[in-house]
């Protein structure tokens, strides 16, 4: 058979993975699925047609299906929580527009924090040296005082220590000290946060 230049070889190659043996059957959820299907619904509907300025109607909705959130904490309308019941975020944190967390586990945020807008907090991944390409997750933490400037991916697992600054567009996979201004893909420590 002639090979389509469109389609070289190179693409061609037998895959390595056979999702058809994907199970997930031993993750839980933490609620049932009409639980987590009405949790999506509400939000849908309720998160993006909340006046601007309604934080305390967002985080009184969080709290109803089981988030951990202080008091003085700032909700932007377009931010996603996948289940709510794995977050916890401190006092007088903010979180921007179209922030995700994806909280397949454990997403905790300190006091104090500001997650900017588009930021990608994954607590989700694949082992891509398995066939089965098996789901892999790890929580995230995030200490107290802590800035993830805009259009940042924080990756499972991570770390970020009190006080740092994670620079914009920033993927971070790997833990960050405390009280240092990091930045860049993969994000790294540059040099120490000082105050004035």
């Amino acid at each position: 058979m002639e090979s389509d230049p469109k389609f070289p070889p190179i693409f061609d190659a037998n895959p390595w993975v056979d999702l058809r043996q994907y199970d997930q059957s031993w993750f839980d959820r933490g609620r049932p699925g009409w639980y987590i299907l009405l949790w999506w619904f509400i939000q849908s509907i309720a998160f993006p047609l909340s006046l601007h300025n309604a934080h305390g109607f967002r985080c009184w909705l969080l709290r109803r299906f089981g988030a951990a959130i202080g008091k003085g904490v700032i909700i932007r309308p377009t931010a996603r929580f996948t289940y709510p019941w794995k977050v916890t975020i401190g006092d007088y944190s903010w979180i921007g527009d179209d922030v995700v967390f994806y909280s397949l586990d454990s997403i905790e945020i300190g006091s104090q924090c500001v997650i900017s807008q588009e930021c990608y907090l994954c607590t989700g991944s694949h082992d891509f040296q398995n066939i089965s390409f098996n789901l892999i997750v790890n929580p995230i933490k995030i200490g107290n005082g802590v800035w993830v400037a805009t259009d940042c991916f924080i990756a499972p697992g991570v770390q970020i220590g009190a006080n740092a600054v994670i620079g914009a567009r920033s993927s971070v996979f790997s833990d960050i000290p405390a009280a240092q201004v990091a930045w860049g893909t993969p994000c790294r420590p540059h040099y120490p946060r000082t105050m004035n």
